[in-house]
């Protein structure tokens, strides 16, 4: 405890040096090299030079306010990848103070006692001091695949090192570096990254980006040149082509689908359910199959051992059955002295093994039991074995009547969703221990019987799965009857149930159409998994796995969205996945694709409102032109516009509850584009409306009013019309009055500030005369709020008029 702490706080954390984060001065050069601001401050520039100063140093000082936004934005975003980050940092099993605890990997300090085991992810150099049959991968530090033997010995093989990967056996290591002094400090690799890759809607979006600046940059050097055509002066005619530019510019793009994948993971992460790869999400909204294992998912993972078979017949423990003393002695001798397994726990808080554990035979391929070599106090030695009660029973070498009553218990306990072991026992006389199980003669014992009941809010998980369109597949490896069984209580179609050894026999055409009509395999190992996952995504389905053993990395990877347990998982099968269960709970994968699928809405209504909102802004940089009108937006309108669009993106859209009966549609086609037709026509035409709403207004205060306050009240219009889109694009499915119901705080902030901006900037001497506005009468300034909310109610009769998702 209070030693460890002291030598954290002396040596640093168990980490490798990381990138650092961009410091202020490296932020405010990044954003002063994007197109927009670039383009603020030429049009400052121009303004200098045509003797307009004030202009100037409002756009001098926009630059600086915006500058501050996009830090805060930064850094707000930087703080959630690095909690991520944390999260997402391997784990370690100490000894302290002789209590057992799984801490965080940086908290590793010189001196811990580190329980290793298959899956885990060494988390820094240490001595072996005892090890069962350890071997490590080392192709991180060495690039040599084949796994090294280790043993409690002096010399090199009593040494393992920080990131390797325990492959086989179990061990306890005493921590001797850390951090950089670690072995793979020195060499300068680097480990548990957040991945960084371009998902698919950054790519398309950046394709998204790129078109739309090209068409910026054409209409940019259009209105220049047609300015000067009709009105002649160069300069004003450059300054006309860079606010078009500035009015089309996209930058906000990239920006929101940042922040919004970022924030969503955190979201997710607040849920129970860690992302570690940012396109899961994009991923979840389009699920169509969830793999998911039994125990500890669908369970409770929480085993305890109910009935003995012994003597012919099933009785609760501690019945005093004939046998029943040496069924459970052997039970426990056959499992690991310190556990991690709840159902070795279980046994071992029946009976204790006594004597000292000599030789293990672990589970291998064809052969699903445990089988472990021990010396009595006595000096004899015995060999015990449990495991899948037809391993067993084969290994014991039964009379047909025998196996016949040993089958019929086994098929009755089954069948009440109880998880059967058979268990055996063999005597050696030899020096020492054979090869392999074959060598023993081993005498049956009897049956255990231990239940892991049903989680209780996984039946209504399921049945929101299925309304939602996904369908369940459980993949276990239990007896086929206990999986049915269990199918049955969590509410999963079992009327088929094939198991490892069918699956196994089958070609890839009968795999392909087994996989997409049936809902429970059993015996299935983990290798198998991996050809289920193929077949699935064969047939077209968006395929979400989960797993958590070694073995289960390979499937974990193929899926679409790899799900790996938090709590029984191995390191290996965490660092395959894409997301992390911090909970192992079935609902929590549920909730995640509710998640999903709302953070996928969002951004979709994010990216059609900013296609919307530049639609009036670029037409009424032009239509003025062609109307002989006086010029009606300048840099300090987009920028003010800018400090709407922007916070509303972020704020506004990302914080939406998820749409009405989110879970009650099918999943979106994985191969739907972000911008596809329909939502780029819808977003031009929303911006259409509002720009038709504009020009009206523009063109009839031109007639009724001087120039300033006709240009206050069109400006008017069209930021009333930017918050009716707003409000227009918060649901696909709701009318605007009725999303106003929808609890959002950042909405009416964004409303209330603007609101009491717009009226700054029209009543308040100073600010009005930089934006050219006068303050209009009370009736145009009603007709103007009223055209630009107005401007996008036909969108509501759309979407009463449009078919129901």
């Amino acid at each position: 405890g209070a030693e460890a702490r002291s030598r954290l706080a002396a040596e640093g954390p168990n980490a490798l040096p990381s990138a650092r984060q961009r410091g202020l001065a490296a932020l405010v050069l990044g954003v002063l090299r994007e197109p927009m601001f670039l383009l603020l401050i030429g049009a400052g520039a121009i303004y200098l030079v045509l003797g307009d100063l004030r202009e100037a140093l409002v756009l001098a000082a926009s630059v600086v306010v915006v500058i501050a936004i996009t830090v805060v934005q930064e850094r707000r975003t930087e703080r959630a990848v690095e909690a991520l980050r944390d999260l997402s940092s391997p784990r370690a099993l100490v000894v302290r103070d002789g209590i057992e605890a799984r801490i965080a990997g940086a908290d590793v300090v010189r001196g811990d006692l580190l329980r290793l085991r298959e899956g885990d992810r060494i988390a820094a150099d240490a001595l072996l001091v005892e090890a069962h049959g350890l071997a490590v991968d080392e192709s991180l530090l060495t690039g040599e695949s084949v796994p090294v033997d280790k043993d409690a010995v002096e010399g090199p093989a009593a040494r393992v090192f920080s990131g390797t990967l325990v492959v086989r056996g179990t061990a306890l290591a005493e921590v001797v570096a850390t951090g950089p002094r670690a072995e793979v400090g020195r060499i300068g690799a680097s480990l548990a990254r957040v991945d960084s890759g371009k998902t698919a809607l950054e790519v398309e979006t950046a394709r998204m980006v790129r078109m739309l600046a090209a068409i910026a940059l054409a209409l940019c050097v259009a209105s220049a040149l047609l300015y000067y055509a009709l009105r002649g002066d160069p300069l004003a005619a450059t300054l006309s082509g860079l606010t078009l530019a500035m009015a089309l510019l996209p930058e906000e793009f990239p920006v929101v689908l940042t922040v919004f994948l970022a924030l969503g993971a955190w979201r997710i992460a607040a849920s129970g359910v860690l992302t570690r790869r940012l396109p899961a999400i994009e991923m979840l909204g389009a699920a169509t199959v969830l793999c998911t294992d039994k125990t500890g998912t669908l369970t409770e993972n929480r085993m305890t051992l109910v009935e003995a078979w012994s003597g012919g017949r099933w009785r609760p423990p501690g019945d005093g059955g004939p046998g029943e003393q040496a069924l459970l002695e052997s039970a426990a001798l056959a499992c690991e002295p310190a556990p991690f397994d709840p159902m070795e726990r279980a046994l071992l808080r029946e009976v204790a093994g006594a004597g000292a554990l000599e030789h293990r035979y672990p589970m291998a391929e064809g052969f699903l039991a445990v089988c472990h070599g021990w010396r009595r106090d006595d000096g004899s030695r015995i060999a015990a074995i449990k495991g899948a009660p037809e391993t067993v029973l084969g290994a014991c070498r039964l009379p047909e009547e025998a196996l016949d009553a040993a089958r019929c218990a086994v098929a009755g306990a089954a069948a009440r969703g109880l998880r059967i072991l058979g268990v055996g026992r063999a005597a050696w006389e030899g020096s020492t221990w054979p090869g392999s199980t074959r060598g023993l003669e081993f005498e049956f014992l009897g049956f255990v019987a231990l239940a892991d009941p049903v989680r209780e809010n996984v039946p209504e998980a399921i049945a929101l799965c299925r309304r939602a369109g996904i369908r369940v597949v459980m993949i276990t490896g239990d007896h086929p009857d206990t999986a049915r069984a269990i199918a049955a209580q969590a509410g999963i179609d079992a009327d088929t149930v094939l198991t490892g050894p069918e699956l196994a026999a089958m070609d890839a055409a009968g795999l392909t159409h087994a996989a997409a009509r049936v809902q429970v395999f059993a015996r299935v190992r983990p290798e198998q998994k991996l050809a289920l996952v193929n077949a699935l995504r064969a047939v077209g389905e968006v395929v979400a796995m989960t797993g958590d053993g070694v073995n289960d990395a390979p499937a974990l990877k193929a899926a679409h969205i790899g799900i790996a347990m938090g709590k029984r998982g191995t390191d290996v099968a965490r660092e395959a996945s894409a997301l992390v269960l911090l909970q192992d709970d079935f609902t929590s994968i549920v909730d995640a694709v509710a998640l999903g699928r709302r953070i996928n809405d969002n951004i979709r209504n994010a990216m059609r409102f900013l296609l919307a909102v530049h639609v009036p802004l670029a037409g009424m940089s032009m239509l003025p032109l062609l109307m002989g009108w006086p010029l009606f937006v300048h840099p300090v309108h987009v920028v003010f516009l800018e400090f709407v669009i922007d916070p509303a993106c972020t704020l506004v859209f990302e914080a939406e509850r998820a749409q009405p009966r989110v879970m009650d549609r099918p999943p979106r086609p994985p191969g739907e584009r972000l911008f596809n037709a329909q939502g780029v026509a819808m977003g031009f035409l929303l911006g259409a409306g509002v720009l038709v709403a504009v020009a009206l207004v523009y063109g009839w205060a031109l007639s009724v009013a001087p120039e300033a306050e006709a240009r206050a009240a069109a400006f008017t219009t069209l930021v009333a019309g930017n918050l009716a889109l707003i409000l227009a694009n918060r649901s696909r499915q709701l009318s605007m009055l009725r999303s106003l119901a929808r609890p959002n705080r950042a909405l009416w902030w964004i409303v209330a500030g603007t609101a009491a901006a717009l009226a700054v900037v029209i009543y308040v001497p100073a600010p009005a005369a930089i934006f050219r506005f006068a303050p209009p009468a009370p009736g145009l300034l009603a007709a103007a709020v009223f055209a630009g909310l107005a401007s996008v109610l036909w969108y509501d009769a759309y979407k009463r008029l449009r078919p129901k998702p």
